[in-house]
């Protein structure tokens, strides 16, 4: 999906209008409804605004990634991040315990 197509669908998903996101990053309704139509591409800086305002990662919306992560998610990977290389192992073995017994659930 190209970052025309991810953008508009996360904006419509949030129920925000474009003047909505527009007002919020900073931008022009005429540019947000380009760049929804895929006749011309932010900037850097201006994809990071819009991401930041849909609370999606640039990663996703420009489609590097095809996860959507959560703002809450993306704190908690932020945290686990900072946290010295022993406590970071701890968190993964816990995570990865839960991940196993979650999949053998079903």
């Amino acid at each position: 999906m190209a970052l025309s197509d991810r953008l508009a669908s996360s904006r419509k998903e949030r129920r925000m209008s474009q003047m909505e996101l527009a007002t919020k990053v900073g931008l022009h309704t005429n540019a947000l409804g380009r760049y929804e139509r895929g006749e011309a591409v932010p900037s850097v800086e201006v994809a990071a605004k819009i991401a930041q305002a849909l609370e999606v990662s640039l990663d996703y919306l420009v489609g590097l990634n095809d996860i959507e992560l959560n703002p809450s998610t993306l704190q908690r990977i932020k945290e686990i991040g900072s946290l010295s290389d022993v406590d970071r192992e701890h968190v993964y073995k816990v995570l990865d315990a839960l991940l196993r017994d979650a999949k053998a659930k079903k």
